[in-house]
């Protein structure tokens, strides 16, 4: 489906990239887009760019949503690349 996720920068690496996770997956985006990104800081992610930072209980609340509407799963099989097993959505 391609939605945008929340997720958490995990680290920051050079030239305006990051590596946020989720449920265990990592993965390198793009902070192009945003003037300051730090270690623990939430950041909306689609397609490989962190589009905007978001507080740690609004990531919350939209994966929850995410998950009670049935679309979270689907949206980390995309991020991991792989089909996730165990995640209840």
């Amino acid at each position: 489906m391609c939605l945008a996720i929340p997720a958490r920068v995990v680290s920051v690496d050079s030239d305006d990239m990051a590596t946020v996770a989720l449920e265990g997956i990592r993965k390198p985006v793009s902070t192009a887009l945003l003037e300051e990104v730090a270690v623990g800081d939430f950041v909306l992610v689609h397609v490989g760019y962190a589009l905007h930072k978001l507080s740690e209980e609004e990531a919350e609340r939209t994966l929850q949503l995410m998950a009670e509407a049935g679309v979270l799963a689907e949206e980390l099989e995309e991020m991991a690349g792989e089909p996730v097993v165990g995640t209840d959505a």
